[in-house]
């Protein structure tokens, strides 16, 4: 079993940092309201727990000739022989997106499936894939 890191640049880092200013900035703005009733806070702080989760849980492993995909609340298998073509670096922006930066790699498989993860080195994932399924075509 090999895991493989999700590639975090981009987008969410702006939105975690966002997420964390936002409650710091509102709680100052009226500290005796919240000293009074801190429990208003947890509106604000629900959406942080969101995206630390996510951020935090986004990964790829290849375990028993399977794919398996994990990014907060998405997660699946994939059967690595359905596995019928693989695209680098482009990004897909509608579908099942278990990743967290651009310029990824779209995974087909099964008739008319696909996916968008983005780890860490694109390349590693590929030539182990290939490994397990030497029929899959790359195409960039």
């Amino acid at each position: 079993m090999k895991i493989y890191k999700a590639n975090r640049r981009g987008f969410i880092n702006y939105l975690l940092i966002g997420s964390i200013i936002l409650p710091i900035i509102i709680f100052f703005l009226d500290k005796n309201t919240f000293m009074e009733k801190p429990f208003i806070l947890l509106p604000l702080l629900s959406p942080l727990v969101l995206i630390f989760w996510i951020y935090f849980d986004t990964f790829y492993k290849i375990e028993n000739n399977e794919l398996i995909y994990r990014s907060g609340f998405l997660r699946g298998k994939i059967k690595i022989p359905t596995i019928k073509e693989i695209i680098i670096g482009k990004t897909m922006y509608s579908g099942i997106k278990p990743a967290l930066a651009k310029n990824g790699l779209i995974i087909k498989y099964n008739k008319y499936e696909e996916i968008y993860i983005a780890p860490i080195n694109n390349n590693e994932l590929i030539s182990d894939l290939l490994k397990k399924n030497s029929e899959i075509k790359i195409t960039e």
